[in-house]
């Protein structure tokens, strides 16, 4: 009897250490926060599909060994705040956002949770790290070079259509940064008169596009903002339909009939972003990860969309296209 005791006795100790260490393990699971400034439907095929991917390639799997949290603003500059609060009171480990006021707003929220950006126009002159090679604090991630790749884009089209002399520029004006400034700089270099025209929201598109007829601008270009790139559609239908050449920020709108796209390689970017949640998770620190830059760009021309508003591209132009739509 006494020995049916004992290993009954030593059988229960077993089972309660092995539920303990299951329990344990259970809460060792990281948990991501996505503070998402887009829209969950339009964002499905792009960001968070690559950094998910990413991820997966360094043995993640969702459900299992890693949860995510995302929370989408919608455009709506004003949820950040709120968004960000609701993940530091989750208790993730780590919160990952790819805009300057999502930052922010993560910044605000905590100095203890480490931050990752995925595509922020210039970190160090918005003042989220100290120096792209010494982040410092809690925040870290990769650089998207915005100023820069906005100039790129005013020279693409002046080389594509020469004789073009003004160019409208929708932007949002509550993202910092000096995107405007190394515009302006970029168009007086090339020649060009910019029009710089303001939306904050959606509503602000009809007056904008208003502007741009009245004030006679023969080319659009756009910054890589939500309230831009959440409404590919609109902006499109708007250049097509008044035969604008257009040039844009981000290659989804290629997808929905744009003319011309320059800039990084977002889907490069978002996977690499998972190599950053991937060190932190292990026991670095933001403070020592340096701010990557961007290693892969395109430039895609839509030749359908040329044809259709009347337009053609020079050869010297599309031998540089990394891809061509035909």
């Amino acid at each position: 009897m006494k020995k049916k005791i004992t290993v009954l006795t030593l059988c229960a100790v077993l089972f309660a250490l092995g539920f303990s260490a299951d329990a344990q393990q259970a809460k060792k699971v990281p948990r991501i926060g996505i503070l998402d400034p887009g829209s969950s439907t339009f964002r499905t095929s792009a960001p968070d599909a690559s950094f998910r991917q990413g991820l997966r390639e360094l043995g993640y799997i969702e459900g299992q060994n890693i949860f995510i949290e995302t929370r989408y603003a919608e455009g709506k500059l004003d949820q950040f705040s709120r968004f960000a609060i609701e993940l530091v009171k989750l208790k993730v480990d780590v919160i990952v956002t790819n805009t300057t006021p999502g930052v922010l707003a993560a910044k605000n929220a905590t100095t203890a949770i480490p931050i990752v950006f995925w595509a922020v126009g210039d970190p160090v002159g918005a003042g989220l790290v100290s120096s792209l090679a010494r982040p410092g604090g809690n925040i870290t991630g990769l650089n998207m070079l915005q100023p820069e790749l906005g100039g790129k884009r005013l020279e693409l089209l002046k080389e594509t259509f020469p004789k073009i002399t003004k160019i409208a520029y929708l932007r949002n004006p509550d993202f910092p940064g000096p995107a405007l400034a190394a515009m302006r700089e970029a168009a007086r270099a090339l020649g060009l008169q910019l029009q710089p025209l303001d939306v904050r929201s959606a509503k602000d598109f009809a007056g904008a596009f208003e502007a741009v007829l009245k004030e006679r601008s023969q080319a659009l270009t756009a910054a890589s903002v939500p309230v831009i790139w959440s409404n590919p559609q609109r902006i499109v239908a708007f250049a097509a339909k008044n035969r604008l050449p257009a040039i844009y920020p981000r290659s989804e709108f290629i997808d929905v009939g744009g003319l011309m796209f320059y800039g990084v390689s977002f889907s490069d970017l978002f996977r690499r972003a998972a190599t950053y949640v991937d060190k932190i998770l292990k026991g670095a620190k933001p403070a020592d990860l340096p701010v990557e830059q961007p290693t892969k760009f395109e430039f895609i021309i839509n030749l359908i969309t040329a044809e259709q508003i009347g337009v053609s591209i020079p050869p010297n132009v599309l031998v540089r296209a990394d891809r061509v739509i035909k």
